[in-house]
């Protein structure tokens, strides 16, 4: 199975159901869990098993070896063929692709449209239940240029290596209205450009490819994503990567929660 597209049709799952080495992951990042979630489907905890506890910055990347054995206790190997979705349509699967991604996991796909495209087709689900897997074998090849950190994003407001992409919204962006976490500046990363993820979807899906060619600036160049803490950048990255699949990519994983509380770092408004 070779998919080129980052993303897979709820039509393609159903008829993939029986896939044995198939494994669909709901990437859950909000507490409270929900109770209701694809028939099959292992839970992804995002922000208590993939993200670095340590770190004071919420969401940022795990050590490899550590993502490793959570996604092994997962039950994944490393032939799985993994589908990750989330209950919004489009909102936290984009960040379980790329850090898959990021440790060199090819065969990973995001659902279009999530749990409620699944459910609106009236294709099963269950209740979010507890569960133990045997264990899988998968392993790390982590991949570091995919992320970048507050010092590269500092150099390249000089050097322009890259165009950095904020999909926060524009009045955050543009520092009219105040920031949701508490002591953060207003503002954005001098020289970024604003795409609100937002504009990307439609009813919880990705526009489609034409759309996209038209509102998407800067498709050929290195491009750096941000936002509120690395999630719903990887939403942008991933409609760059269905329009312009070749052009460097990478996550600045700190963005604006780290950016906007350090006073040293210059910003726009």
């Amino acid at each position: 199975m070779n998919i080129k597209t980052p993303i897979v049709s709820v039509n393609w799952l159903k008829e993939n159901l029986q896939d044995p080495e198939l494994i669909i992951l709901d990437a859950v990042l909000d507490t409270p869990p929900h109770d209701l979630q694809i028939v099959g489907a292992r839970t992804f905890d995002i922000k208590n098993k993939f993200s670095d506890t340590s770190n004071p910055l919420p969401n940022t990347l795990p050590k490899p070896e550590a993502f490793a054995a959570e996604a092994r206790k997962l039950g994944i190997n490393k032939n799985s063929k993994i589908v990750v979705y989330d209950t919004k349509g489009i909102y936290s699967s984009p960040r379980a692709w790329y850090l898959f991604k990021s440790m060199g996991h090819e065969n990973v796909w995001v659902l279009d449209g999530g749990l409620p495209a699944w459910i609106k087709e009236d294709l099963p689900t269950e209740k979010v239940a507890a569960k133990n897997y045997s264990e899988g074998n998968f392993e790390a090849n982590f991949k570091p240029e995919m992320f970048k950190n507050k010092e590269q994003i500092l150099e390249n407001i000089s050097s322009q290596k890259a165009v950095v992409v904020d999909a926060r919204s524009s009045d955050r962006f543009h520092a009219e209205t105040e920031e949701p976490r508490e002591g953060l500046r207003s503002g954005h990363i001098p020289g970024a450009v604003n795409l609100p993820f937002s504009k990307v979807l439609k009813e919880g899906k990705f526009l489609p490819k034409e759309e996209l060619e038209n509102i998407l600036p800067f498709q050929n160049q290195p491009l750096y994503f941000s936002c509120g803490s690395g999630i719903t950048a990887c939403i942008d990255l991933i409609a760059y990567e269905l329009v312009a699949s070749n052009a460097p990519k990478a996550i600045y994983d700190g963005s604006w929660t780290e950016w906007g509380q350090d006073h040293n770092l210059p910003i726009e408004k």
